[in-house]
């Protein structure tokens, strides 16, 4: 299934992508990047809102949930960004349709990786949480391409956000 998954972020990329100014979206894939790490970092074992499980096919691979992270990390997300910020659009409307048509996009990945067990939620994370997340991502994606330091700000108030509806605990930080 990653494979699949894979394949089309790599070929839509290389197909509608904006290689050439790679370089404007590096530091926009770094941070998309960074966020995730931190995520797996800070609630790997103890308090996980959703975790990625290699399904039947994956397994006999020797595949493991952290293989998946990692080839999200380090092949999803930079395609994302050549595509997404790549294709953005200047008027206002488009943006906000565009920007949904991503929501809808990794929602859609989500729902299907999930209905084939490839991602489970936990603490009471579920879809719905999923597509609070998406829309708050999609939309700093596109701030921190143009503004990045206040896109950490509210990354970081974000994060508090849902730290405090989920109650995560201090222990965290091991």
């Amino acid at each position: 299934m990653n494979f699949v998954y894979g394949f089309l972020y790599i070929f839509a990329a290389w197909k509608w992508g904006d290689w050439k100014n790679w370089r404007k979206y590096y530091p926009t894939i770094l941070f998309f990047i960074i966020g995730d790490l931190l995520y797996h970092f800070l609630f790997y074992d103890y308090f996980p809102l959703w975790k990625f499980n290699p399904i039947p096919f994956d397994e006999k691979l020797g595949i493991t949930g952290t293989h998946i992270s990692l080839f999200i990390m380090f092949i999803k997300y930079p395609c994302t960004i050549l595509l997404y910020l790549g294709n953005f659009p200047i008027e206002r409307l488009k943006q906000f349709i565009y920007i949904g048509v991503w929501i809808l996009i990794y929602t859609a990945n989500e729902l299907l990786t999930h209905s084939f067990g490839g991602i489970y939620h936990y603490n009471g994370w579920n879809e719905w949480w999923s597509v609070l997340f998406n829309c708050a991502m999609f939309s700093l994606l596109a701030l921190h391409h143009y503004r990045p330091l206040i896109t950490w700000i509210l990354s970081f108030v974000f994060i508090l956000f849902l730290w405090k509806v989920f109650g995560v605990p201090s222990s965290v930080f091991r």
